[in-house]
């Protein structure tokens, strides 16, 4: 599993739109959102980088953890 840091995270919708932007490219990804620790935890075939842009084009601040 791959962990990124994500800020601007702070509720429900956000967790919506990640994993929705993460799924949209892959749509076997599990995500896990954890809004305390502003971690995102993604399991998919997608490379670290592809995963960076697709929660950076939902507006969210993102770095490999």
């Amino acid at each position: 599993m791959q962990v990124f840091n994500v800020e601007g995270m702070s509720c429900g919708h956000c967790v919506k739109a990640i994993t929705q932007a993460v799924q949209a490219k892959d749509p076997a990804a599990s995500v896990r959102v954890d809004l305390a620790s502003r971690e995102v935890g993604v399991e998919s075939t997608l490379t670290a980088q592809q995963v960076i842009e697709a929660i950076s084009e939902e507006g969210y601040g993102v770095k490999l953890a």
